[in-house]
Parts: C-alpha cells; structure tokens; sequence
C-alpha cells in the first residue's frame, strides 16, 4: 500500500514537472531549407518568454553576428501536447547578401527532455519578405543554452528620430583617441577622448530602421584597451554604454527602429 502510495505520489510530481515546464530564454540551434533557399542549413537563436500560454520574443536568422535578420515573433504554448507556435512579424532589421530575402516564418515545435538536455524541435513555412510568395520549408532544432550570440553587440529600439551620441573617455584621460562609423561611413574621424563630449547625431525612422554604430580604436592611449563611455539620448530616454576596443575588436552598437504603439502620444 505504501508502495501504490509514493509511485501515485510520483507520477503527480512528474505531471506537475512537465505541465509547468519553464521555456523562457535564449534557445539556439540549426535550421534547414529545402532546395532554392538561399541556405540550405544555418544558425537561429530565438529569445523566448513565455506569461501563462502567451509566447513572445525575438529570432535572429544568421551565420555570424554581422549577417543576420531579427525579428520579433508572438505565438502560444500548448501545454498538454507541449507544443510551442511561433508565428513572426516584420523584420526589424537585416544584413545579409544582397541576393537574399528574408523569409517571414511560422513555427511548430515541439517540447522533450533527456536528463540535462532540453531540446524544441519541429518545422517551418512561411512567406518571402512583401510578398505573398512561399519560402522553401524546413525542419529546425534548438538546444537551450546560457547566454545570447549577440551579446557582446547591445541592441536600442528607439521610436525617436534624432539619437544624439556623446563619446566620453571612461575614468582617467589617457589620450584615447577613436573613429565612430555607421553603417561603414565615418562620422568621427581620429577624435580625441577628453572629458568633454565628441558628440554626432544620428537619424532612424521608417526610412532608416538600422543603424550600426562602429568604434574603431587609433591608438591605445596610455593605459589599453582604448574605453569610451557612450551616453545615447533617444527622446525622453537616456542610456550609458561602456565600450572598449582593441586592435583587434572594435565596439559596435545597433539602433533599431520600433514604431511607437498606435496610441502613443507625440514627443
């Protein structure tokens, strides 16, 4: 009786475990496409939360963090099948060969375990990018995993369109002098870092939805690596980013432009 007793009590805890099984985070794996993709195989990394049976979140498409397409995607989870629908909405922003178009896709994966490793895996369709054309479907699998591709990138959605950008050196004044580029033009050429602000502006709307901020290090100053405190002012918000180049990585930081909901008020 015992015995009938915990194996009942086990079987509800298992229930209970995979029932409320947590899938918010970064997942990332490999997607195929049939014949007359641009791929046949690549990298998605595909950042998911989850409130209740509501799913939401962003995809990056890539085969490394310079040629990539994000896109924000909203869907639902089915818990008693464990199955998750992703459906995604206009690309955000692209930088892939100019013979390609993205592919807006959908989604339907399904959810399984094996001792520490958590697996989604299913298939796509979807549509070429403005138009009513269907992409080469494929299968994909994701593995969850700890930290993002692109972190080592930041990434500011902003609904303004003016950014100021005002490039500082961070801690003692050591000579720090830098190039800024966007999208590969210079705007900053050989500047000095001082305490007092190198400031440039930058345009994003409807027209111009992806900016690439670039820093390039010109010298080390007298303390490596060459470091710079950027303070981006967007409209009402503000943000301080630390970045740091070397002679061989240079500090980049992406704008992308989110349109503000539909009844927000003008700024």
């Amino acid at each position: 009786m015992k015995r009938l007793i915990f194996l009942s009590y086990c079987l509800i805890i298992s229930c209970i475990l995979s029932y409320g099984q947590d899938l918010n985070g970064i997942w990332k794996g490999t997607l195929t496409q049939q014949a007359g993709g641009c791929f046949p195989v690549y990298f998605i990394e595909v950042q998911l939360s989850i409130n209740g049976d509501s799913v939401h979140g962003a995809t990056y498409h890539y085969s490394d963090i310079t040629n990539y397409v994000k896109k924000k995607f909203t869907g639902h989870y089915i818990q008693s099948y464990k199955k998750l629908v992703m459906n995604e909405g206009p690309v955000q922003t692209f930088k892939i060969p100019a013979d390609c178009t993205p592919c807006i896709k959908n989604y339907e994966l399904w959810y399984s375990a094996s001792g520490d490793k958590e697996t989604l895996t299913g298939q796509w369709n979807g549509k070429v990018m403005n138009t009513n054309l269907d992409c080469q479907p494929g299968q994909l699998v994701l593995t969850r995993v700890k930290e993002s591709a692109f972190k080592e990138v930041p990434e500011i959605e902003v609904d303004t369109g003016t950014i100021r950008l005002d490039f500082y050196d961070n801690g003692e004044i050591d000579d720090d002098t830098i190039s800024v580029y966007v999208n590969k033009k210079m705007i900053l050429s050989n500047q000095r870092l001082s305490a007092k602000a190198a400031t440039t502006f930058i345009k994003i709307d409807l027209q111009n939805t992806f900016q690439e901020i670039e820093m390039v290090a010109e010298n080390m100053g007298r303390i490596p690596p060459n470091t710079a405190l950027l303070i981006v002012t967007a409209g009402t918000k503000r943000y301080n980013l630390y970045l740091t180049s070397t002679n061989q990585k240079n500090a980049m930081v992406r704008f992308i432009y989110s349109p503000p909901p539909p009844n927000a008020q003008p700024l």
